[in-house]
């Protein structure tokens, strides 16, 4: 029997039986810059024949904010905080530096960056990206004391952005309805976002050197998440999807995993669950060495399984998380689909199919997304596109 695209999503995201395995896009930043918004990308992706996921809020990459990096409900700062920012320059320095400072109840808190060349903000210094971590000079949080001034700029959803929210769910969950499409909804952080506050270097090093301030950051951080987490879930979501790009064994051991995030990793699992939603954790690198605690922590799938880059064995990892964890990915990207030919692009697919689909629990899709707009991208997406389908063709009594 055929199934919906939603159906069939939601089969894979359990490791059970699907027609044939979904090809879905993590993200495709090279179609969205053509569309106007997330709904015309969807049909222009329907209209390939693939599987997509409907975002609530709806969201598109080229939209700037100034939490650009923590998409979903709006970040609001208590109505006390007032904000100052200024550009310094001094004499032969290669940059000059921006300076931003959170004027809180419980203190002040400021943020350095250097004003490198590619800096896109102007004179401007956002909340949560990550253009910041490479270019910081002194992160926002240092130690324990800036935590009460934190909690001014985390402050619980209101009713105006929790009516806004609804009122954009609306729209979003009856075109999903109508097309028969899974709803996908965050996105969660933990320590990508503790890494924008502290600078990632700087959080692994108090990791080691202030470990309770670091517990504290972290509980801090997820019960915010969690706050947000609620509201979306309270509208009727599928997959909620947390961020963990900055969790991955590059940074942490899993020693340090299993103290500092997976305490609150499984609290935000059993939230989704208990409300009815898969988990979809995205970590495109360094999963390997964390995949018996990514396991025990109940992920429902991990979005960004990247042979090339991330590291990760396809064989070793199907045979690890065969039925208990769906795997999301499967071809790079960066490489293989914006730089490679095409026999190297239909190999990968072949590949990926071969060894992660021959079982239950895969999603096909280029890893971490596609960004290059240029035509030669353009055509390898098509035979991506292209050698999926003929897969399914061989291995299958269904076409896409």
């Amino acid at each position: 029997m055929k199934l919906s695209s939603r159906e069939r999503m939601l089969a894979a995201l359990a490791c059970q039986p699907v027609d044939y395995p979904p090809c879905c896009f993590m993200q495709f930043t090279a179609l969205e810059n053509r569309c106007r918004d997330q709904f015309e990308m969807i049909d222009r992706l329907l209209a390939w024949g693939v599987d997509a996921t409907v975002q609530v809020p709806p969201w598109l990459l080229t939209v700037p904010g100034d939490t650009r990096d923590l998409r979903g409900l709006p970040v609001r700062f208590h109505p006390e905080v007032q904000v100052r920012e200024w550009r310094e320059r001094q004499p032969g320095e290669r940059y000059a530096t921006l300076v931003k400072e959170y004027i809180t109840p419980a203190g002040t808190l400021s943020v350095r960056v250097s004003q490198t060349e590619d800096w896109p903000y102007g004179d401007h210094v956002p909340f949560l990206d990550d253009f910041i971590i490479p270019r910081l000079q002194k992160p926002l949080l240092t130690e324990a004391a800036d935590l009460d001034a934190l909690r001014y700029l985390l402050t619980s959803p209101d009713m105006e952005t929790v009516e806004q929210f609804w009122a954009e769910t609306r729209r979003a969950k009856a075109f999903a309805l109508e097309r028969g499409l899974l709803v996908s909804g965050g996105t969660g952080a933990g320590a990508d976002l503790a890494a924008w506050l502290c600078g990632l270097q700087e959080l692994v090093y108090l990791a080691h050197d202030a470990p309770v301030f670091v517990e504290e950051l972290m509980a801090l951080l997820s019960s915010w998440i969690q706050e947000r987490m609620e509201v979306v879930l309270d509208v009727g979501i599928d997959l909620w999807v947390r961020r963990a790009w900055y969790e991955s064994s590059n940074f942490w051991s899993p020693r340090l995993y299993r103290r500092f995030i997976l305490p609150h990793l499984k609290q935000e699992v059993d939230l989704a669950h208990r409300r009815g939603a898969r988990f979809g954790y995205i970590m495109t690198s360094g999963a390997m060495p964390l995949l018996d605690l990514i396991l025990e922590a109940g992920v429902d799938v991990l979005i960004g399984v990247d042979p090339v880059q991330g590291g990760m064995d396809l064989t070793a990892l199907r045979a690890k998380t065969a039925g208990r964890l769906c795997l999301w990915g499967g071809v790079n990207g960066p490489l293989t689909i914006e730089r490679g030919t095409p026999a190297e692009v239909r190999a990968a697919v072949q590949e990926a199919l071969d060894t992660l689909a021959a079982g239950h629990g895969f999603i096909l899709s280029p890893v971490d997304e596609v960004d290059d707009p240029s035509d030669h991208t353009w055509r390898n997406v098509e035979v991506l596109i292209e050698a999926w389908r003929s897969w399914v063709r061989d291995h299958t009594p269904f076409r896409p």
